[in-house]
Formats: structure tokens, sequence, C-alpha cells
């Protein structure tokens, strides 16, 4: 073999070996990375997670990722947290900033709550937790944010209605002192200034009331009452104003309907709604008041009239204060708006609701549910159902409570029903 083809030769046998020595160190690169150890995550302080787990506040760590690490439960309850991740960039930004500077961080947030239009306030504090971990402690404040809104609906509403009258009272003074020669006049004024003045202490009185039941959860020093009592005594202050307008007050009262709470404020709910019931009534109509036993455990007051009716839309704020489905009847029957918030008020305190059926020109039905003091007491059987021809005829709203107080009355009084 000549000395250039065997040059030649162990040229290629040397690339071929330096190739396969590169295969195999890289090889060997690749088995030593896949064998080594993935670092350990930050281990969290001692105790951190026992303390978050027990919170009632939502509690967060979150660790140098932006990772969520550790959670409370209600931090998923109340959608701040979706499995490793924190839903609002708010708080993120929050604890980005706190990282980065290591400065404690408080802020009040609206965020939005699931995926409708929703809104949640809620209080955040972030701060650092050893070198690679910021805790968000996030507490819901949506109720209280509710309540200062509502204080300050109230006080300006009051400050309205307060103004009405008293300025009514000083313009009436004026026209006297000029009108001091006419004595018509006089009397007419001096008659004005009575009624500004009655809806003054009226509308007072109300908001002491309304006051004092929102301060209270629950009734102190409940007895033992007799509601079908209050709903005649009710009906009996009411009597004088419903002759006036010629409407017919009628009652259907069962007797043995006692609940446990406060005698006079179950009176001045049932009162409010017969007040109610008048006012939006015309002449020559009727309006009906029932005490029964409706379902186990349970004592029913219905109060239901042919009035002008309540349209659906206006049904989920007449518990409101101060709202008023129709201002100008309203005021000019003496209304203050608050009547309906006493009757939910008294009711909410004594572990009770109410709930209104109504149709426009057909009238409306309240109902007042109060737990019945003796639960194991016999009830009467459920109302039968109103026939489809009678139901098409009658001008009274039909209602479950409304018919049964219908079938009632005309068993007790064939002269005295609610439907005319």
């Amino acid at each position: 073999m000549d000395p250039t083809t065997a040059a030649t030769l162990g040229g290629i046998a040397g690339l071929a070996l330096g190739g396969v020595a590169m295969v195999a160190v890289r090889l060997s690169d690749r088995s030593a990375a896949a064998e080594a150890p993935v670092p350990p995550a930050p281990p969290l302080p001692p105790g951190v997670g026992d303390v978050i787990a027990v919170l009632r506040s939502s509690g967060i760590l979150v660790d140098s990722s932006d990772r969520v690490v550790n959670n409370s439960p209600a931090a998923v309850a109340q959608g701040l947290v979706r499995g490793q991740e924190l839903v609002h960039p708010e708080l993120l930004h929050l604890a980005r900033a706190v990282r980065r500077d290591g400065v404690i961080r408080e802020a009040e947030l609206t965020l939005q709550k699931g995926i409708g239009d929703g809104r949640l306030v809620v209080a955040a504090r972030v701060a650092p937790l050893g070198a690679d971990h910021v805790l968000l402690l996030v507490e819901d404040r949506s109720k209280a944010a509710r309540v200062e809104e509502i204080r300050r609906d109230f006080l300006a509403n009051v400050s309205h209605e307060l103004k009405t009258p008293v300025g009514g009272i000083s313009l009436l003074a004026e026209a006297v002192l000029d009108a001091h020669d006419d004595p018509e006049a006089v009397a007419r004024f001096a008659r004005r200034i009575s009624v500004e003045s009655d809806r003054l202490t009226r509308l007072v009185k109300e908001i002491v009331e309304l006051s004092r039941l929102q301060g209270a959860d629950v009734i102190k020093d409940p007895t033992l009452i007799d509601v079908g009592a209050c709903a005649r005594d009710a009906t009996d202050r009411s009597r004088l104003i419903a002759d006036e307008h010629r409407i017919e007050l009628v009652t259907a009262i069962d007797e043995g309907c006692e609940v446990w709470g406060d005698a006079e404020l179950v009176t001045t709910a049932i009162s409010n709604l017969v007040g109610n019931a008048i006012a939006y009534s015309d002449s020559g109509t009727r309006v009906g008041v029932m005490v029964r036993r409706a379902r186990q455990g349970v004592v029913d007051v219905s109060v239901t009239d042919q009035g002008l009716g309540i349209a659906p839309e206006e049904q989920e704020r007449i518990f409101e204060r101060f709202y008023r489905v129709d201002t100008a009847r309203s005021r000019a029957t003496g209304g203050t708006g608050l009547g309906l918030a006493i009757v939910k008020h008294v009711a909410d305190n004594h572990g009770g609701n109410v709930s209104v059926w109504s149709e426009p020109g057909r009238g409306s039905t309240f109902t007042i549910e109060l737990p019945a003091a003796n639960a194991s007491a016999a009830i009467e059987p459920p109302a039968p159902a109103v026939p489809a021809a009678r139901a098409a005829s009658a001008d009274a709203p039909v209602t479950q409570s409304a018919a049964g107080a219908e079938d009632r009355l005309d068993t007790a009084d064939p002269e005295h029903h609610i439907s005319a």
C-alpha cells in the first residue's frame, strides 16, 4: 500500500473515532442532567399552613413565581383563588409590589364577583413572609359597604322628607301673618298647618320606630301574644279613616293564633298594611284582614285590597325606606314611605317574613308569616282551589291567601266578603 492511501485511510478512521467520542460525551451529559435532582421549592415558615387553614377571612400565600402555595377555604369560596392562581389582577399587583420592595401594603378594593355585574368590596393587607413568600389577608367588607350606602341614602332621604313639611309650615305661618285681617284665610291656613304638623309628627315617629327596629335583631323579653287580637286592634284603629273613604273593612280571624314577640310591634305592622290598603283603594271597595294557621308552625296575617295594584318591577322595591309606588297619591294621603319598611323589620325581628302578590288593576295581598308559638297545634286543611270561572270574574286578587280569606269571610257572613 502506498503511503498516500495509508494516510487517507488513517484520517478517515480518526474522524470516525472523534465523532463517536463526541456522541458519547453528549449522551453522558444528558444522562447526568436527567439524574441531577430538581431543586426543592422554598419551604414554608413553620406553622403558616396551620394558621391559614383556620382563618375565617381569606388567607393566601404566594411564592416568588406568583403561584398560590397555600390558602384558606374562604379564599376559594369568595372566588379569589382558582387552582394555584390569583383570580384578580388587583391582588396580584399588590403581591408583586410587596415582593419588590418588602413594604407592607393595605388597600380597599372593589373586585368583580364571578362573571356577572356583582362587586365584592374587600380590605386587603399584604406582607412579605420570609425571603420567598408573600401573604395576603383579604377580608370581605361588602356588607359593611352596603350598610354605609344605606345609611347615606337614609340620611339624604330623611333630610328631604323633613324639609317638605317644615318648609310648608314656615310658608303657611307667613301666610297667616299676612292674612291676619281675614279670619277665613287664617282658619284655612291654620288647618293646613295642622295637617303638615301631623305629617311631620308621624314622620319623626316612624323614623324613630324604624331606627329602633334596625338596632335590634331580636325582640327583647318576648311575650306570648294573640295575633288575632293584634289584627282586631289594628283594624279598629283604621276603621274611622276607612269609613271616611267609604271602604269596608272585613275580617276573618282564627282563634289560637299565638306567637312569641311584641304585641305593639305586630299591631303596628298590621295597621301599616291596612292603612296602605285603604290609601291605595278607591271608594266603594273592600279591604280584607285574615289571620290563620296556614301550615304547620306558621301563623299568616294577610291584608287584601281591591286597589290600584303594583307593577312587577315595583314589587321588589316597595319594602325600601321612603320608596313610593305613587308619589303624588302618597303625599296626598300623608304617607311617609316608611310603613312597609317597618312591616319588613317587624317580621324579620320576629323570625318571620313578609311577601306581596299584586297585579295592576286587581289589587294586592300582603302576607306576614310568623313562627307559631305552639307548632304542634292542629291546623286547618288547605283552602279549596277557587274555580277558574270564579277567579276570572272576581275583582279582587286571587292568591292562595286571598282565596282562603274570601271563602272564610263568605262563611262567616254572606254579606261580607272580599271580592266585589
